[in-house]
């Protein structure tokens, strides 16, 4: 112990001798174990602990219907086929089914929109969640008997911020959708539900929704496809064991009704592979941004290496008289490696505080959405000890080749390439240019790829979406948190309309029950063309949006054929709906379909009209079926309703216009996520956006850290050749001859790293050609401007100390040795 702490001591004192030398190495390494070790938290947090708060993560799966065609397969379960699976899979300890809902706490002007889940009583006791206040709920509250359970559990958030922490809150009857409920428990902080990437404050027992939502007890055996679910796996069982326990299940449910659900299965997933919740959108460009974190890394290693080269160079002379008087070569790179591991520490300490700054890059990126996005990013022990892994393996791999070259066993040959007149040896020179060609090989690869997902981020965000979304500002409006009827929620919409057209600066006023893009997805339904023969297994469920009067003209999406919906298409008149070009084309082919049927929750509905195609889900989508009802005649009370507002008065004004018209109809209700339309339709790219941000930057610090040891290789090579350089000028060489040999030859290590770079880049390309929307994996544009943009760096990384060693006297040149 009393030798390693010469050794530091020692080491320290040479750092402290060559602060430049120090400092560039400390902040490279810093700049490399921050970038990886905030990726490694992402991932740490978005993928492998998706869920905080919760016990035995790693036993908590997902219960997914997979329906082959439709959101990657993944719909969400009805609440039979919740109750099918709690009864009959042997291998869970435990399954529960949640969905998100917004509510309204408190009445007036105390009233509060907060975000939580309606969750089955089994909740709390599947994912192992204590309440640091109050209790959970009771095994008697788990049963199916809509309405008995008038409980709530808060979140400690908002526990804080509404109730100021007050313990007597339990017990407390508070109106939520101005409806009494008892608070039992107080969840804790760490907990935000189990939609990874949302985080919730409130728990309803789901068979409240009734009372909740003003629906009748009906939502929980009509097929409405509302929930999600989530199980915890015995001890000792395998998610192989529970899948296939999950497709017997499916199997036999299928054998006793034929017919119901056809081509429908069901699986189990870990909640990192589940298609609901941000875990799902970043699967893919973690995965990238890992690959690339440590490409940059082994640029880092790269980097210094060649700097510790440098140095070990200038010190041979120092080591051969160690060796010579005896020093033991363990002793030696004992002494080397700890200088490096102290290094690599310093780095660490600058490193982890740039880490937990960086790691908030992910909520930086996030647009406007609506939801209650937030994402749990800690640095905890399982990071910081990746973040010590980190370290060590970049002292180790940047110190290798000094020690070993340091140690090499010609004590002779070291003395005379460290004295006077030596130059730096042959074979050190070879392994720092070998290092520069790796540096800019993998620069090439990390430019590369920022470069093939910035063109694709911007290729998806130029896709027209299919509508107008320009001076557009939208709202919603939950009527249920109101306590409306149907029937109040129809009028108190039909009024507001009509106030907002006649309002200053309004062109025109719309509501629908969905938002187009963004993060969630549409509701659909099972649809029977009338004619149409449909092949075995093919999926009939079709997306769909209910909207008013007058939203295809707001929205500006072309009417193809026939009419629009007016008033008069109500609850008392003859089912209608409007479909897209691509509905018209697959199920009734050419003829016009104005005037034909489809039969729609078991009613026969006519086709009033054809519109264009638009951009539902994603920009990247290829073009499918799609319909529209009229909101009068489809309206229910628990729907969200989405306003639309197209002005000429700026998006900020129109909001307040559109708060302003709300509250002159009802004063008590309260209108969320105003925002800009343009704005709320930049989620869906959210991924895109992550993936070419976040690469541009590491792609970036790739290419600095390239130039940097190009660069410094050139400086110290053109250094140690001042007096061949001072013979060749006293001889009569021209400058520029100089400076074109010694470009030349930094322009050959590049050229060798850029031809490397490019094959591994072609390669790697490949892997991530499904994730580039409109792009090609080897677009030419990317691979030609990366590489002319490499070898721009390179020309000045080499050229500026080539024209350095020009400038120096002969006879100085000549001296100098």
């Amino acid at each position: 112990m009393r030798s390693l702490f010469q050794d530091l001591r020692y080491g320290a004192r040479v750092f402290l001798k060559n602060p430049g030398f120090t400092v560039v190495a400390v902040i490279t390494l810093a700049l490399g174990i921050a970038a990886t070790t905030t990726v490694f938290s992402w991932i740490e947090n978005v993928l492998v602990r998706p869920l905080p708060g919760v016990a035995d993560g790693h036993r908590l799966v997902v219960l997914e219907i997979l329906t082959p065609g439709w959101n990657q397969g993944a719909v969400n379960a009805s609440y039979d086929e919740y109750r099918l699976a709690r009864e009959n899979l042997k291998l869970l300890s435990g399954i529960a089914a949640h969905c998100l809902s917004s509510f309204q706490v408190g009445e007036g002007e105390s009233a509060q929109r907060v975000w939580g889940e309606l969750v089955s009583g089994n909740y709390f006791s599947v994912l192992g969640v204590e309440p640091v206040l109050g209790r959970a709920f009771l095994p008697e509250e788990y049963g199916d008997k809509p309405g008995a359970y008038p409980v709530v559990v808060i979140g400690e958030r908002l526990w804080r911020s509404r109730f100021n922490a007050d313990p007597g809150v339990i017990g407390r009857t508070i109106r939520v959708n101005r409806y009494p409920l008892t608070v039992v428990g107080v969840a804790p902080r760490i907990f935000q539900g189990t939609v990874p990437g949302l985080a919730f404050d409130m728990w309803v027992p789901v068979m409240m929704t009734p009372q909740l939502t003003g629906t009748d007890e009906g939502v929980f055996s009509n097929g409405s496809r509302n929930y999600h679910t989530i199980a915890r796996l015995k001890p000792g069982v395998t998610i192989e064991q529970g899948r296939a326990e999950v497709l017997a299940l499916v199997r036999r449910a299928a054998e006793a009704n034929p017919g119901t659900s056809e081509g429908q299965t069901a699986t189990l997933q870990p909640v990192w592979r589940a298609h609901t919740g941000a875990q799902s959108l970043l699967l893919a460009p973690l995965q990238v941004l890992m690959a690339v974190s440590t490409v940059v890394l082994l640029i880092v290693c790269a980097n210094v290496a060649n700097l510790l080269l440098a140095r070990s160079t200038a010190r041979q002379k120092e080591v051969g008289i160690r060796l010579a008087l005896g020093a033991g070569r363990a002793r030696l790179a004992r002494q080397l490696l700890t200088e490096t591991l102290l290094l690599a520490g310093l780095g660490t300490l600058l490193g982890v505080p740039l880490a937990v700054w960086l790691s908030r890059a992910l909520s930086w990126l996030l647009p406007p959405s609506g939801f209650p996005v937030r994402f749990a990013l800690r640095l905890d022990a399982s990071v910081l000890a990746f973040t010590v892994l980190v370290c060590v393996g970049a002292a180790l791999g940047s110190g290798a080749a000094s020690v070993l070259h340091s140690l090499r066993p010609d004590v002779s040959s070291s003395l005379k390439e460290g004295g006077r007149s030596a130059t730096s040896g042959g074979r050190s020179q070879r392994v720092r240019s070998l290092l520069v060609v790796a540096e800019v090989a993998l620069a090439a690869v990390a430019l590369i790829g920022s470069g093939l997902f910035v063109r694709s981020f911007r290729a998806a965000r130029s896709i027209p979406p299919g509508f107008d979304a320009s001076n557009v500002a939208v709202a919603q409006f939950q009527p249920s948190n109101a306590g409306y009827s149907a029937e109040q929620g129809m009028q108190f919409c039909f009024k507001v309309r009509e106030r907002l057209r006649s309002a200053p600066g309004v062109v025109d006023a719309a509501y629908s029950s969905h938002l187009p893009l963004g993060f969630g997805l549409s509701p659909f339904l099972d649809v029977e063309p009338e004619g149409y023969v449909p092949a075995r297994g093919e999926n009939m469920q079709v997306y769909y949006n209910a909207v008013s009067t007058g939203f295809f003209g707001l929205m500006r999406i072309p009417r193809l054929e026939g009419r629009d919906f007016t008033e008069l298409d109500d609850k008392g008149t003859t089912s209608v709906l409007i479909v897209n070009r691509s509905f018209a084309r697959r199920y009734f082919g050419e003829p016009s379909p104005v005037g034909r049927k489809v039969r729609v929750r078991g009613e026969w509905a006519t086709v009033l009209g054809v519109v264009k195609d638009s951009k539902y889900h994603s920009l990247a989508e290829a073009p499918q079926p799609y319909f529209y009802l009229p909101f009068r005649q489809e309206y229910s009370r628990d729907w969200s309703v989405a306003w639309y507002v197209r002005s000429t008065i700026g998006s900020p004004e129109a909001q307040a216009t559109l708060r302003r018209e709300a509250a002159a109809v009802d004063s008590n209700v309260v209108l969320t996520d105003a925002m800009p339309l343009s704005e709320y339709v930049s989620g869906c790219l959210y991924a895109q956006k992550v993936a070419a941000s976040l690469l541009s930057a590491l792609a970036a610090l790739s290419l600095l850290l390239a130039g940097v040891g190009l660069y410094s290789v050139m400086a110290y090579a053109v250094s140690q050749r001042t007096q061949e350089i001072g013979i060749r000028m006293a001889l009569g060489a021209q400058a520029f001859t100089v400076v074109r040999m010694l470009v030349g030859e930094g322009l050959v290590l590049a050229g060798g790293g850029l031809l490397i770079g490019i094959a591994a880049a072609l390669l790697a390309a490949r892997l991530v050609a499904s994730m580039l929307v409109n792009v090609s994996a080897t677009d030419p544009v990317v691979f030609g401007g990366a590489s002319l943009f490499l070898a721009a760096v390179a020309f000045f990384a080499s050229y500026v100390p080539a024209r350095r060693a020009t400038r120096v006297s002969p006879v100085q040149a000549l001296r100098c040795e």
